[in-house]
């Protein structure tokens, strides 16, 4: 076989014309390290070679485009190329290449991460680090850059949260508190912090409780009478975690 013609294509590939009609494309690379633009006649084993090297080429343009949307761990760009069909060696070769042009660096992708995910995100710092271990990240790195950010990076979201979580009177104070400490632990943080920044805030059930029995009265008046429908407000509010005290005070007054 024999090359008739090399055109370059707007995708910056290159499309090569052989005598037999049927037609390559391929990239810059491949056609430099087969000598193509001397040597324009095929032998089955260059043509083979052709292909593979395409092949090759095809893929690390594929991680190149993987990487650039986001930037990746060196565990992530493995688990990737092993989806692409691609044997150990090259697989290798291509990280190996993209370390060395720093590519993929998990010190760069870890500091990117806890940036991230403090700046971005209500991620506590126990989840942070927990994401980051499932990426194979040396534990050392992870703490010497978590290390970095003051605690008042974390105290700071956790009363956010909470402070956006006590606008919410559907719950009693105890319920709200404990759904609080729930979420907050799911996110990372620590119960020591927790409950250190709980105890700024008041919880008061006054509205709630008071906009819970209109609403439960309103619902069992419906079925219930007098001493009953009392026992039945008091049991239903007593099990959504108001003060027992309180809701018979409520009673009285109502």
């Amino acid at each position: 076989m024999k090359i008739e013609k090399i055109k370059k294509l707007k995708s910056g590939k290159y499309k090569l014309e052989l005598d037999d009609k049927s037609k390559i494309i391929t990239y810059d690379d491949v056609i430099l390290n087969n000598n193509l633009l001397f040597n324009k006649n095929l032998s089955n084993e260059v043509y083979n070679k052709l292909n593979i090297d395409t092949k090759f080429y095809d893929i690390y343009n594929k991680a190149i485009k993987y990487i650039s949307i986001k930037m990746r761990s060196k565990l992530e760009m493995q688990k990737y190329l092993e989806k692409l069909s691609i044997d150990e060696k090259e697989k290798q070769t291509i990280i190996d290449n993209l370390t060395e042009l720093n590519f993929i660096n998990d010190l760069n992708f870890t500091k990117a991460f806890i940036s991230d995910k403090i700046n971005l995100s209500n991620m506590g710092p126990y989840n942070i680090k927990k994401e980051l271990l499932e990426h194979e990240i040396d534990l050392d790195v992870i703490d010497n850059e978590l290390q970095k950010y003051s605690q008042t990076n974390f105290i700071t979201k956790i009363n956010n949260i909470i402070t956006k979580k006590l606008k919410n009177t559907k719950y009693s104070g105890y319920i709200l508190k404990q759904k609080i400490i729930s979420e907050l632990i799911n996110l990372g943080y620590e119960k020591e912090m927790i409950y250190e920044q709980l105890s700024n805030f008041e919880f008061d059930d006054n509205d709630a409780l008071k906009k819970e029995f209109n609403k439960t009265y309103k619902l069992l008046s419906k079925k219930y009478k007098d001493l009953e429908l009392q026992n039945k407000i008091i049991n239903k509010l007593y099990q959504k975690g108001y003060n027992l005290d309180e809701i018979k005070n409520l009673i009285k007054k109502g």
